[in-house]
């Protein structure tokens, strides 16, 4: 049979093009380390142009130049004769380089004034420029902000003041000793091995050690039931769906500061969601199977074994998503399982995605798929430095300073050391994640499909809790306020200090704790964040007990336990907490 005109015959080279392409992009990638460079240079070549073609831009930034250099010699010449002089510029709020003494006294004070000013000025350079798009914009900005982060005088031994204290104090043996941590951690890295400090957190015996049993497997998770700890219990049991680019331990860390330890203490039977660890071989499990091997199939479980009508959610960042797809997918079929959800820094919609959104766009996915293409999955290590990358200064330049050049190796404690035992994400459902979530933005403008249909939160009636954090920069808060935008539901939304980590980690009685709450009605008015946070109530310690006392308005009297697992309709006791998934690597 010959193909028609208007029908063309596959070309028989399409394949093998798809496949050349696709291994030279995955080739860029190791070189450039997940980065697309076409993306870089769209977004220097858009700043550029338009600054050129921006004569009154230009103007602005020439006075600007002229006005810094006078307020950095003013302020040469008064500290001169006062060094408690009032500084041309101070540092931001949460910027603390520069908060030792030793920083305030001759040239080092010059020295910081320069720096600040010029990192003032580059700011404005790289913002407020006419034509430009707001994306490159954000690029050129957080680009020209890094750069200008590893001049920091902090970084260098002929301008920091600090680190030529600790050589005179140490002889010089902090140098030493900073190469000797310099020396171990290039071998670590080498090796593939954990990062040192990591051996006094063993999963199952210093970490991850509340008690309970995998009641439930398959291929993509291990459903843990975890033992009560109190006589009676809620009949509403708590099901915890974990973020799975890292391991669910976060929720069950140290016994002082384990949510799932807490919240069996107050009575409620706790499952979790431990995921597997996925390699090649899992490169096409897709959302469709998280969603369905995940959060509906440990529902299936929990009814099972616990015959409970109405269960509590929580789902954490990526979890509390996928969670969120679940619940709208639910309302559409008239599945009333929930009894309520709860949302931990975990967004729903994703126009405004904070500086992660810098990494996304068509062609920075582009490299991305390409590289995850040619190994099935995307490495926990590539994720781990995009963030670090987005907090530099905390992340990378403050431990150059503090480890290799003072010679101080700051002790890891159980967050930092959970933080190291990453995960890989298979091929296709990363690929889905990035696409029609952070670029597409589907699931917000009610294009999202499951199971052939459409889902929207719009649907989503049961009662919400949604925690955001002040520091959070992989949910910003603001973005994890638009829940209020998308649903109608009862919302009590609660921002807390601390960041996307910290801040969910917060159990009574931890030092410094507060956190700003307002509930609205079902139905009610959604307030921009700026106005709820001015109408929020301002309260000191944990949220975590306002979570459970929102949650005791919504359960029943206590009643005896249920049985760990239900050998009798196919949910036996597998193993002990934490399980498998979690210890692979």
């Amino acid at each position: 049979m010959t193909a028609s005109p208007t029908q063309q015959a596959p070309d028989p080279l399409d394949g093998i093009a798809e496949t050349l392409d696709r291994a030279a992009i995955a080739a860029l990638a190791q070189i450039t380390h997940g980065l697309s460079p076409a993306t870089l240079m769209q977004a220097w070549s858009d700043w550029a142009i338009h600054l050129a073609f921006s004569p009154g831009k230009q103007l602005q930034l020439a006075a600007k130049t002229g006005r810094k250099v006078m307020r950095l010699a003013d302020y040469a010449v008064r500290s001169a004769s006062d060094p408690d002089a009032e500084p041309a510029i101070a540092p931001l709020p949460q910027d603390q380089r520069f908060a030792d003494p030793a920083w305030r006294a001759a040239p080092f004070n010059l020295f910081v004034q320069a720096f600040l000013l010029n990192q003032q000025w580059w700011h404005a350079a790289t913002t407020g420029i006419g034509g430009i798009t707001k994306h490159h914009e954000d690029m050129v900005e957080f680009a020209a902000r890094q750069l200008l982060d590893t001049l920091a005088p902090g970084n260098f031994l002929a301008t920091n003041p600090v680190l030529q204290q600790r050589i005179f104090e140490t002889g010089g043996q902090c140098l030493v000793e900073g190469f000797h941590r310099l020396f171990e951690d290039i071998q670590q890295a080498v090796r593939g091995t954990p990062p040192i400090g990591t051996d006094a957190f063993v999963v199952g015996e210093t970490v991850a050690t509340a008690p309970g049993k995998v009641v439930y497997r398959n291929r993509l998770i291990e459903l843990i039931q975890y033992e009560p700890t109190t006589d009676k219990v809620r009949p509403e049991p708590v099901l915890i769906v974990p973020a799975w680019i890292m391991k669910f331990y976060i929720l069950d860390l140290s016994p002082q500061n384990s949510l799932v330890k807490w919240l069996t203490g107050q009575g409620y039977t706790v499952f979790m969601i431990s995921w597997l660890n996925p390699g090649g071989g899992d490169r096409n499990l897709d959302m469709e199977d998280y969603r369905g091997l995940g959060p509906m199939a440990a529902l299936d479980a929990i009814g099972a074994i616990t015959g409970a009508g109405a269960i509590h959610a929580a789902g954490y960042c990526l979890g509390g998503t996928l969670l969120s797809i679940a619940a709208a997918a639910m309302a559409r079929d008239g599945d009333d399982r929930l009894a309520s959800m709860t949302l931990l820094a975990a967004q729903t919609e994703f126009s405004e995605p904070g500086e992660l959104g810098l990494f996304i766009d068509e062609a920075q996915l582009n490299v991305l798929e390409n590289m995850m293409w040619s190994r099935g999955y995307l490495d926990s290590a590539q994720m781990g430095g995009a963030f670090q990358i987005l907090k530099s200064n905390d992340l990378v330049w403050s431990r150059v300073l503090n480890t290799y050049l003072m010679g101080e190796r700051a002790p890891l404690n159980d967050l930092m050391a959970w933080n190291a035992d990453g995960t890989r994400m298979p091929y296709a459902m990363h690929s889905q994640y990035l696409r029609r979530l952070f670029l597409e933005d589907d699931l917000a403008e009610g294009k999202y499909k499951v199971e052939g249909s459409t889902i929207s939160l719009s649907a989503l009636r049961l009662p919400i809790f949604a925690v955001g954090t002040e520091r959070d920069h992989v949910a910003p808060w603001r973005s994890v306020h638009k829940i209020h935008m998308l649903s109608p539901a009862e919302i009590r939304f609660v921002l807390t200090s601390g960041g996307h980590n910290a801040g969910i980690v917060s159990e009574p009685g931890h030092k410094g704790r507060r956190y700003a709450v307002l509930a609205r009605e079902a139905g009610g008015t959604a307030y921009d964040p700026e106005e709820w946070r001015e109408r929020a109530e301002r309260k000191e310690g944990s949220w975590w007990t306002e979570w459970g006392a929102w949650l005791d308005a919504r359960s029943g009297t206590p009643v005896a336990p249920p049985p760990v697992g239900a050998p009798d309709k196919g949910y036996a006791a597998l193993m002990a907490a934490p399980g498998s998934y979690v210890l692979e690597h």
